[in-house]
């Protein structure tokens, strides 16, 4: 909190600035609570000078033993087959351009219940190492457990970059890790570079009206999670087999407060991972209520796709925000998207223009969002969509 010397006088004119609240008079004297967040607020206005900030300098640390760019491995459960993750794939082929940089090495983190089968996959993505964990207990992702191992081997190996997807899983684990670590993290990027030696992490900020970039020169590792389908994937190693350390980390007792007692899984289509989909069917604001987004609904479950929305329609509560599309959502790269209803704006198009296949609906003929189509209808969403939907019944028959 505020540091306050013993030359204040009591004046109040600190307790009258504070916009927490965390500053009173007692005893005559300026008195902080726990409120205060020290946002500086009140150190001009001490006409005596009594009020500071705490000192933030810190001795510099010795970063040169830290060396290697670190992809955390995802494995994905799709159609009873266990994979790498499709991100997980991206990252490791950004990560030997940013290890190629730096020249050094470039390591996949793999925990898992048998990993071996994924090695030779990994290698030909450009992986000069593989860091694997496995065992019983990590057949199913628990954040305690996968946490200790990762920090163990942080601890252990000293990587300069870890790289996490930005999924669920990269999300709910890669800030566990920082906080343990006392370290930074930067969410949901869509760029990485290297300046000076370090990492240049890109990120939407302000709703994604601006782009970020931000650095972390004074700790180590590194740390971000990156965006799925916003970096191109990769096979740069054919036919090469990464030299691979196992290691055994048993997992903490206090994993076991989280078991896995069952599962049920939703039959809706709708449910398919956005960014894993072959097929994006997304409405905007042009279908006019909620209540028509089950033409949307209807559409995806026909052809087996995903559903998504643009900012407009999330806005409108028309569906959660985890079904966002663009800048400030979900980056996908599906083999076909349907955009219905979505004019086109930037912020949107930046999240689905490198879909193999853009069809696009909207009653104006000079939406931007025939700029990107391959095939373009004008025209009222709610009256051609209808139309699409039994023509896809009648081709299925």
């Amino acid at each position: 909190m505020i540091q306050i010397s013993q030359n204040c006088i009591g004046c109040g004119k600190c307790k009258t600035v504070c916009p927490f609240g965390a500053l009173s008079l007692a005893n005559g004297k300026a008195v902080a609570s726990s409120a205060c967040t020290m946002c500086g607020a009140c150190v001009n206005q001490c006409p005596v000078k009594a009020l500071s900030l705490p000192s933030r300098t810190t001795a510099a640390k010795d970063l040169s033993s830290y060396k290697g760019v670190w992809v955390f491995v995802e494995l994905l459960a799709e159609k009873g087959v266990i994979k790498p993750r499709s991100v997980s794939l991206e990252l490791l082929t950004k990560g030997r351009e940013l290890a190629n940089e730096l020249k050094e090495e470039l390591c996949a983190v793999i925990i898992g219940k048998t990993n071996s089968i994924y090695f030779a996959e990994l290698s030909s993505y450009g992986a000069d190492k593989i860091y694997n964990v496995e065992g019983i207990g990590y057949g199913d992702y628990n954040t305690e457990a996968y946490a200790y191992a990762m920090i163990t081997l942080i601890n252990k190996y000293k990587p300069s970059i870890v790289l996490f997807p930005s999924t669920y899983t990269g999300r709910d684990l890669s800030p566990r890790i920082a906080a343990e670590l006392h370290v930074g993290l930067t969410a949901d990027c869509t760029a990485l570079s290297v300046k000076e030696g370090n990492l240049i992490q890109t990120r939407p900020a302000f709703g994604g009206n601006i782009m970020a970039d931000i650095k972390c020169p004074n700790h180590r590792p590194q740390m971000a999670t990156v965006r799925p389908n916003v970096m191109p994937k990769q096979i740069t190693a054919a036919g090469k087999m990464a030299q691979t350390v196992n290691e055994f980390i048993e997992i903490p007792a206090k994993a076991g407060k989280v078991r896995i007692i069952s599962r049920q899984m939703d039959s809706n289509q709708e449910v398919e991972k956005l960014d894993e989909a072959k097929i994006v069917i997304a409405g905007g604001r042009g279908l006019k209520t909620a209540e028509n987004f089950k033409l949307i609904n209807d559409i995806a479950a026909e052809l087996g796709g995903a559903v998504g929305a643009s900012r407009a329609a999330i806005d409108a509560g028309w569906k959660p925000k985890d079904h966002q599309v663009g800048q400030s959502g979900v980056t996908v790269k599906p083999k076909m998207y349907m955009a219905c209803g979505i004019s086109g704006a930037i912020q949107h198009t930046v999240g689905m223009q490198d879909s193999e296949v853009i069809i696009a609906i909207n009653k104006d003929a000079s939406a931007p969002i025939f700029n990107f189509c391959k095939y373009g209808f004008v025209g009222d969403v709610c009256q051609i969509l209808p139309k699409v939907l039994q023509g896809i019944k009648k081709a299925k028959k």
